[in-house]
Parts: structure tokens; C-alpha cells; sequence
């Protein structure tokens, strides 16, 4: 309990290292953010545990094993195969994604095989035909001999670019597709949806992901919370992912602990010892009733009976008793105006008298920025009036639904709205629920391979690739490239001639001032060889990510489309190969 208080108590400590009022308001930077996350050297290993307990070799489609019984029995299981995964379009409307779930890719892969258990539901489930002899081979599998090939975790990505790239036997390979699918398409999802909340807020506000009693079951929900993190989001309430990833965890109170008190009977503890009081403690319940009386005139209200909520008032004390230094209740489950707000100046008051710093409050209903300003201005007569410098840069927290389209809103509107709780719209993803990643065949023993689809969209890219971002003079990506990988890199500062995935066919040209080669070889031999990154590092890859992206890209509605491009020796091998499939499969008329 006492691990959990000192987080709850987080947006205290954040609080008091404020500078002076008006940056107390502001949210602290992404950096500083990143420098308190509670990380440590066991996060890794919780991590791994984590994907063993949630990732089992056996999380996958029934297919898979079908298809991979099949090779077998032709004796092409062990052809060196490269697969590929990438998604079609652009999320949320928007002009880019990001690249999420590579860390739990590679701790899945370090750990891939069959355990007897494993191996004796499978016979239990495939046509009793099955050679048993298959299932022996099963037992022997294992990720030694794949390579896996990636963007960095954290990357601004593009739709129908190759993101990871995994190589090895065909079996093997074929078995990875559904759980690394299942990997990356809702980690990259997440984690692009609350990048586009952190843009619809702006960079100063705090955020509270707070949406684990909505998501997708356990997993979605600790998913959903690191991720968040990871795309800019500065705090969570989910005490798990604290424990998992090392992120801050953060919380104040729900409406059913204020609505559970009727009476000032009911404050037990009634008294409260003063920060470094030798003296005996203090009846806390008299002191606030007096604040009480000293705000109700500062405000002008007349304390009429039955507005000024008593079990409120009783609730608030009770809460303040127990966590004197973390005082941050919910002030809307009556009347904002006429009780919880006077009840919560009258007991924050108090707890300053004993050499206490309350917290803030929280907001839950109605109109948030509207409420904000009113709430900010009578926290500033109240410091103004009684000479309580830190009563001023109380901060406010506003939760009720928030969707992208709520935060453009409160960047538009005046408000004093500190830190902003999300839920439901992030962790769902309701714009837009699946990314719709996809892993596809592009090579297999050394020769190109492409789905040619009735569908354009659905049709592949053949061979193994590279993939290089282009820079301009001011340092923004502008184009990314796909090669193949045997093709010479492009070279900055030299003319390249390429072909847009999504234009008409018409080719550009180019001179990049900078090229950066944006995937990497991060698995090998059954090893990891790319140092594992904590959800902060991560986290901090996005931001400068994001920060390179042009503005006209960012933008949530209408953003300017990103071109990515096929190089000329690319572009003719597809041609090449879609002209003669239909030669290559008249077979029967030959």
C-alpha cells in the first residue's frame, strides 16, 4: 500500500518542483517526465515473464500448423524463407502511425518452442492422419536459425513500407505470423492514437491515461497503457503497468467515495498532527469548519443548509486525514459551485494551516473549461486573500470522455485545465479499431515472390528490401525509398529517380540532403543483438520522431499525404513479374 500511496502521490511531487505560479500550471516537459519514471534494472525481466505468460507459442492461428504440417510432408520446411510486415493504410485519417511492439516481438522470439503440453494439445486437435513423427519434429523448433530486421521501436512509419522483415526455414517462419501480427497491430495502433491526442493537447498539459476498466480485456488494458505512454501520454492508473514498464502511476478518488459519507460522524480519525508538529494533534474537523465560514464569506455565499453537502464535506476530510500530503479529491458529485469546491478550498486551507500542500482537484462533468477558469479564480482569491503563495498553482484535473475531437476543443477554448484524463477514446481506439497489419511472403529460396491481387491494394511488393528515409535541407523526412537490398544505399546529395506507391506511375526525382537507412538486423542466431529499450527511452524516440515530421503531416484533419517510394530497380522487378504471372500460371494449357 505504501508503494502505491508514494505514486499516487506523484502529481504532488511533480508539483512542488514548479518554478513560480504561472509554470506550476504547466505541465512539466516529456524529458523531465521521462527522468521520474520509475524504472528499474527488473523492468526488463517482469517484461519477459510478462510476454511468456501472455505470448505462448500456442497463441496463433489453427492454420498455421496446418500449412507447416504440409511443408513438412514435402520436405520444403526447411527452405530459407523471408517474410514481411507492414500495414495498408494510415490510421485515424491521419498521414502516419507508429511503429510499436518490437521489444515484445524479440522477447517472444528469444523464447519461441514447444513444450510437451504444447505438443499434446496439438495432436489433440489435427486430423488424426497427422504423421506422429511431426509432432516430434515440433519439439525440436525454435528461433536459432531467423533473422529479424527492423525499424527502431518508437519511429514515425508510413502505410505499405515493410517494418520488420523475418527470415529463416519456412516453417518456422510461417509459424511467427499471427502472434507477431498480434504484437504489433494494436501496440502501433494504441501508441498512434495517443501521439494524436498529445498533438490535439499541445506539449504542456499533463496526460493520465486512465482507461484499463474499458479496454479489451487485461492485456488490451496493460497494452493500451504502455503504449500510451510510450506515444505521449505522462501518467497512468494502472498499477500493474507501473510495476510491468516503469511508468508513473497516478490517481485521486472516484464519486462513490464521496457519495459513501452522509455525516461528520463518520470522520474517524477526527484529528491531525501538523507537518513537524511536537505538539498534540489538531481537531481537523473544527479547523475546516472554520476555513469553511472565513470562504463562504471571501466568496460572498450564504452557507445555506442542504447546499454545502455535509457527507461531501465528511468525505473530503476523511480522504485528507488519511493522505494529508495527497489531497486531490473529485469535486463535481454535487454542485461544483455551491459545495464541493468551498468544501474542498475550506479542508485544502486547513491541511495548509498544519504546513500541509494539497494537491488539486479534479473535474468530472459539465463544461470542463468553463468550470476550470472559475474553479482557478476562486483558488486564486483564496491564496491572494490569506496570503497562501501555493494555493494559487493548485492544479486541475478534468476526466469526462475525452475524445481527439475534446482535446482540439480545450486548445481552442480558454481553460486552466492542468492534467486531462483519458479513457475510453484511447484505449479503444474507437476512430478507427485495427491498424490492419499484414505478413506477407516475399521471398523463398532466394527468388522474389508477390501476391497478385484482383484487388491493387491487397498486392505485394516481391524480394527482400531496404528502406531509407530522405531528408530535406531543414532536416525533414520528405521521402521514404524501398530498395532491394542488394541495390547500392542513395547517397545524399546525388539524384535519385523513384516511383510513389500511390500515384498514378508517374516517376519522381529527388536529391535528398541527408539518408538515414531506417531498419536494422535486432535478431539473429536465436539471440537478441539490439539492447532492449524501457517504455521512457522508447517513449523519448517518439517524441524526436516527431519532431523531425513536418508539420503539414501532423496536421488531424487533412494532413498532407507522405510520399513512399519504389526505387527504378524495384519498380521494374514488380512490372516484371506481374507481366508474366499470367504466363506462369497457363500451365494447363501448355
Amino acid at each position: 500500500m505504501s508503494k502505491v500511496t508514494s505514486q499516487i502521490g506523484l502529481l504532488k511531487s511533480i508539483e512542488s518542483r514548479r518554478e513560480n505560479f504561472k509554470s506550476q500550471r504547466s505541465p512539466a516537459s516529456v524529458e523531465n517526465l521521462n527522468n521520474m519514471a520509475a524504472h528499474s534494472s527488473s523492468t526488463c525481466k517482469n517484461m519477459e515473464q510478462s510476454i511468456l505468460e501472455r505470448v505462448p507459442p500456442l497463441l496463433t492461428d489453427l492454420y498455421q500448423f496446418t500449412m507447416v504440417y504440409a511443408y513438412w510432408r514435402t520436405g520444403r520446411h526447411q527452405e530459407h524463407s523471408v517474410f514481411e510486415l507492414f500495414f495498408r493504410e494510415n490510421p485515424f485519417c491521419g498521414c502516419f502511425s507508429l511503429f510499436a511492439g518490437l521489444s515484445d516481438c524479440l522477447l517472444f522470439l528469444r523464447s519461441f518452442h514447444f513444450t510437451d503440453k504444447d505438443v499434446d494439445f496439438l495432436r489433440s486437435v489435427l486430423p488424426t492422419t497427422t504423421d506422429p513423427a511431426f509432432f516430434q519434429y515440433l519439439k525440436t523448433l525454435d528461433c536459432s536459425g531467423v533473422t529479424l530486421r527492423s525499424v527502431p521501436e518508437g519511429t514515425v512509419v508510413f502505410a505499405r513500407e515493410p517494418l520488420l522483415e523475418v527470415a529463416g526455414p519456412l516453417a518456422v517462419v510461417q509459424l511467427l505470423e499471427t502472434s507477431l501480427l498480434c504484437l504489433v497491430n494494436y501496440a502501433s495502433l494504441v501508441c498512434s492514437n495517443a501521439a494524436r491526442f498529445r498533438l490535439a493537447s499541445g506539449p504542456r498539459k499533463k496526460l493520465l491515461e486512465m482507461g484499463l476498466r474499458r479496454a479489451q480485456g487485461p492485456d488490451g488494458g496493460l497494452t493500451a497503457s504502455r503504449y500510451s505512454y510510450i506515444g505521449g501520454f505522462d501518467l497512468t492508473s494502472n498499477v500493474q503497468a507501473g510495476l510491468l514498464f516503469g511508468i508513473p502511476v497516478a490517481g485521486t478518488m472516484a464519486h462513490s467515495y464521496v457519495t459513501s459519507f452522509t455525516s461528520m460522524e463518520e470522520v474517524r480519525p477526527q484529528m491531525l498532527l501538523g507537518v513537524n508538529s511536537n505538539h498534540e494533534p489538531v481537531d481537523f474537523i473544527s479547523l475546516t469548519k472554520g476555513w469553511l465560514t472565513r470562504v463562504c464569506e471571501l466568496l460572498g455565499v450564504e452557507p445555506e443548509p442542504g447546499k454545502i453537502h455535509e457527507g461531501e464535506l465528511a468525505a473530503f476530510l476523511s480522504y485528507a486525514i488519511a493522505y494529508p500530503q495527497n489531497f486531490l479529491p473529485v469535486i463535481d458529485s454535487y454542485s461544483v459551485t455551491c459545495s464541493g469546491l468551498l468544501n474542498f478550498c475550506a479542508v485544502a486551507l486547513a491541511l495548509c494551516e498544519l504546513g500541509y500542500r494539497p494537491v488539486g482537484v479534479r473535474l468530472d462533468s459539465g463544461d470542463l473549461c468553463k468550470q476550470s477558469v472559475d474553479v482557478r479564480r476562486v483558488l486564486k482569491l483564496c491564496s491572494k486573500h490569506f496570503s497562501i503563495t501555493a494555493f494559487e498553482s493548485l492544479i486541475i484535473v478534468g476526466t469526462n470522455n475525452i475524445s481527439e475531437e475534446t482535446m482540439v476543443e480545450f486548445s481552442k477554448k480558454e481553460n486552466e485545465i492542468d492534467v486531462i484524463g483519458v479513457g475510453t477514446h484511447l484505449v479503444t481506439c474507437t476512430k478507427q479499431p485495427s491498424l490492419g497489419c499484414v505478413y506477407k511472403l516475399v521471398e523463398v529460396r532466394g527468388r522474389p515472390t508477390m501476391k497478385i491481387s484482383e484487388d491493387p491494394e491487397k498486392s505485394t511488393v516481391p524480394g527482400r528490401k531496404s528502406l531509407y528515409r530522405l531528408l530535406d535541407a531543414q532536416g525533414n523526412p520528405f521521402l521514404d525509398l524501398v530498395c532491394l537490398a542488394q541495390e547500392s544505399p542513395p547517397e545524399a546529395g546525388l539524384l535519385i529517380r523513384c516511383h510513389p506507391l500511390t500515384s498514378d506511375g508517374t516517376p519522381l526525382s529527388v536529391t535528398p540532403v541527408q539518408v538515414i537507412c531506417l531498419r536494422q538486423e535486432v535478431f539473429t542466431n536465436g539471440e537478441v543483438i539490439h539492447p532492449f529499450t524501457c517504455a521512457a527511452e522508447t517513449k523519448a524516440n517518439v517524441h524526436d520522431s516527431l519532431q523531425r515530421l513536418h508539420p503539414r503531416h501532423k496536421q488531424l484533419e487533412e494532413p498532407e499525404s507522405y510520399t513512399v517510394a519504389l526505387s527504378e530497380t524495384l519498380y521494374n522487378l514488380v512490372r516484371a513479374l506481374t507481366i508474366a504471372s499470367p504466363k506462369k500460371n497457363s500451365f494447363l494449357f501448355n
